[in-house]
């Protein structure tokens, strides 16, 4: 039999790794599984319904197989915009503490999860959308390829290239980054380059580089779909063309249906109340237009969801499949923003800008109110899949569990045997503020706890079944039962004042708690 010693040192784990990094679970039986490989993956500006195995009419079979094989999260979180989500969930604290809650600046008082990972002896690999000022490959991962910006175009984030259409831009300038190196611009070389299909490229060539090596490995898979500018290939979009002439209601109706057969609309829930415009009273090049518009965007969930299939095809080629823990989720809900960029062409093209508007996001959102940026739940709740089968044994069922993105550090720390550091390079850092998923994984009812929301003119503060939120500059909270009224419909701050102050003094105090941080 292989000592421990021994097998420690065939993964390669120093003596100092090897104390951090136990070979099983903690309080596992043996038998158990080792310790994972972790993959994380995450969408941008997809609503809580764009997928199939949450509503969605667009086809993400290898989504749907990763829900039927692992468990879906119907109460999970972000922070309603992308650079503090990213934030919350590369380091375990809030974005208020790490210093990137107003900005896509620097991550400070914080580490990353390559960073903690590293030192439980896992390869770290990340591709795809940073949106920081800082080089991923400095902070922690062994492999880096991808927009360390935010939006950019799809097939040419850079200069216009020879022979070709000029490509709509926010900002010509937009740093990229190899491994250590940064560009800005960057401008691919290869013809046939669109952001998903290529950082999938890279991520597959980093999970390549693991074979022969008995290390787990932690890959961070960051899309930019499908936020916009809204750009599909051709062939993807012509697979949706006249899906969506039916209108706003007809897709929404469709999409809460599916919802309640699913089981992923809360029990008690009903819809929301629509804010999308009367479809009849556009005209008919209008509802072409229209539909158009949402075509392209399931194109790019369409295209979104095989490149995924390709990653798990090859985990499965690797042999690692049985014991690799797969994470999918969005880093806010669907966006109502429009950029007015038009550029030229058509829409779904290189050169042409443009974004999904406040009708078609209401239906991304389904059931829930209101878009990326609000504290309630259409800016906030993401889909999330967890799917292991060492440890998930009961496929395709649902976790209601409140969760949020702070929760990934603590979760790759307990099931990797990393320690979360106090300090790090010399500096004290905030302590992790996440839950490990560990138990919701098992199927374990998680205790009541504290979760909290501040972005722009958004704020939440939510405690077991209540849900305290506003929108607006005035202070005005709305209180929400969230075991009975998941959709935000029924405010019940006037029935119970008691409770709007005690959690409206915890949102303060946590305020005032982060500032130590600034």
């Amino acid at each position: 039999m292989r000592t421990r010693r021994g097998f420690l040192k065939m993964l390669g784990l120093s003596a100092a790794a090897a104390a951090l990094a136990p070979l099983r679970l903690a309080g596992a039986p043996d038998g158990a599984p080792l310790r994972p490989n972790i993959v994380l993956i995450m969408a941008d500006d997809l609503g809580f319904s764009d997928v199939g195995c949450y509503g969605s009419e667009v086809a993400t079979p290898n989504l749907d197989r990763l829900a039927r094989r692992g468990v879906r999260f119907t109460q999970f979180h972000n922070t309603a915009k992308c650079f503090p989500s990213r934030a919350c969930l590369l380091t375990g604290v809030y974005a208020q503490q790490c210093g990137m809650d107003r900005t896509g600046g620097e991550i400070r008082n914080a580490v990353t999860l390559g960073e903690v990972l590293r030192t439980a002896g896992y390869r770290t690999f990340m591709a795809g959308k940073h949106h920081g000022t800082e080089n991923p490959f400095e902070r922690g991962f062994d492999r880096y390829f991808g927009l360390r910006d935010g939006a950019c175009n799809y097939f040419n984030p850079g200069k216009q290239r020879e022979g070709e259409g000029k490509p709509a831009q926010k900002r010509p300038d937009r740093a990229w980054c190899i491994d250590g190196k940064t560009y800005a611009p960057y401008t691919p070389p290869e013809k046939d380059f669109y952001t998903t299909d290529y950082f999938t490229n890279h991520a597959l060539a980093y999970l390549d580089s693991c074979k022969g090596d008995e290390r787990p490995f932690f890959l961070y898979l960051a899309y930019n779909a499908p936020h916009d500018p809204l750009q599909a290939w051709p062939e993807d979009i012509a697979r949706y063309r006249t899906t969506y002439m039916g209108g706003y209601a007809k897709t929404r109706d469709a999409r809460y249906r599916k919802q309640r057969e699913l089981g992923i609309a809360g029990e008690h829930s009903t819809l929301s109340d629509p804010t999308f415009s009367d479809w009849d009273a556009l005209s008919e090049d209008e509802k072409r237009e229209e539909d158009l518009t949402m075509a392209v965007y399931a194109a790019m969930i369409d295209r979104l969801d095989r490149n995924i299939g390709r990653v798990l095809a090859k985990i499965e080629e690797l042999g690692r499949a049985e014991n690799t823990l797969v994470l999918f989720c969005s880093d806010n809900g669907g966006s109502a923003e429009v950029v007015k960029i038009a550029g030229s062409g058509p829409t779904g093209s290189m050169t042409r800008w443009k974004s999904l508007g406040r009708d078609w996001a209401n239906v991304s959102n389904t059931p829930y109110r209101f878009y990326k940026n609000y504290s309630h739940e259409g800016g906030i709740c993401t889909p999330l899949i967890a799917c292991w089968p060492a440890v998930i044994k009961d496929g395709g069922s649902l976790r209601p569990h409140a969760g949020h993105f702070v929760d990934f550090m603590a979760t790759f720390a307990d099931v990797s045997g990393a320690t979360y550091p106090a300090e790090f390079n010399g500096k004290k850092i905030a302590p992790l503020q996440g839950k490990s998923l560990l138990p919701a994984f098992r199927g374990e009812a998680p205790a009541d706890r504290l979760l909290f929301w501040q972005w722009s003119n958004g704020k939440a503060v939510r405690r077991g079944r209540w849900k305290l939120v506003s929108w607006g500059k005035e202070d005005v909270w709305e209180l929400y039962d969230m075991e009975l009224d998941r959709t935000e419909t029924r405010n019940a701050a006037a029935a119970h004042p008691d409770i709007v102050a005690e959690l409206a003094r915890l949102h303060e105090a946590w305020r005032e708690d982060c500032a130590k941080w600034r």
